[in-house]
């Protein structure tokens, strides 16, 4: 069987149907495990002391936000190379949903850069990349609004998100192109002197794998929704056309 059966909208609808429950279950039970072992059974940091649980909202929310735009581009990749319809809608359809993760990091950002840096806000290369990938998702959002054309916001939308993507990238990765910033390097890393301590470390695997599954789940359910909305476009134009 191949992938690209999936870009039927009947097969996806089916096949997501069957999945979501599954879905929605496993990442109910991972959020809510993660979350209560991270925030009442882990200890206190020796430098951040309670401050440290921001850590099992922050870190998913903003590795969410960065994936979320990287699947983003390549459903749409997928649309400008095979005009997928599917695809094109799955890329509408996470946006708000990246949008919401990265509204949660800089959030929750702020809220644990406060105490540790004396400051809400500071122009750190990855603060400031992620901000302006912020705004991109809300420009993304805007222009498949503003734009009655389904295939041609669809396009627009696509080249948008090629060029958002250099942010995402910056997001990653700009503490380490620049040295300077307040920013703290990576909480999880190949490199096992970089990673937090275990006892944090486990809590926080679990909350990621949950805001996986959470982001998956609310993307099939968004992209049902705007096959259906499609489906309804096109029997009303139909009727007026009748």
């Amino acid at each position: 069987m191949s992938v690209w059966e999936y870009a039927n909208p009947k097969r996806f609808m089916d096949t997501s149907a069957r999945v979501l429950p599954w879905l929605a279950a496993l990442a109910a039970l991972c959020l809510i495990t993660g979350l209560i072992w991270g925030f009442f059974f882990t200890p206190d940091d020796f430098r951040q002391g309670s401050t440290v649980r921001i850590i099992y909202l922050h870190v998913p929310a903003a590795m969410m936000a960065i994936n979320a735009w990287v699947m983003m581009l390549v459903a749409s990749l997928i649309w400008l190379i095979r005009r997928h319809h599917v695809s094109a809608l799955a890329a509408r359809a996470a946006a708000p949903v990246g949008l919401t993760f990265t509204l949660i990091a800089l959030i929750t950002g702020a809220f644990w850069g406060q105490p540790m840096w004396g400051t809400w806000w500071a122009w750190d290369p990855r603060l400031t990349s992620f901000l302006i990938l912020f705004l991109f998702y809300l420009g993304y959002i805007a222009l498949w609004s503003a734009i009655e054309d389904s295939d041609a916001a669809a396009d627009l939308t696509s080249v948008l998100c090629m060029v958002g993507s250099v942010f995402a990238l910056l997001s990653r990765y700009a503490v380490n192109f620049w040295n300077q910033g307040l920013h703290q390097g990576a909480s999880l890393s190949l490199d096992k002197e970089e990673n937090v301590a275990d006892v944090f470390w486990v809590p926080l695997l679990v909350c990621i794998a949950g805001f996986v599954l959470l982001f998956v789940t609310l993307v099939l359910i968004r992209t049902r929704t705007e096959i259906r909305a499609r489906r309804l476009q096109h029997l009303l134009l139909r009727e007026r056309m009748q």
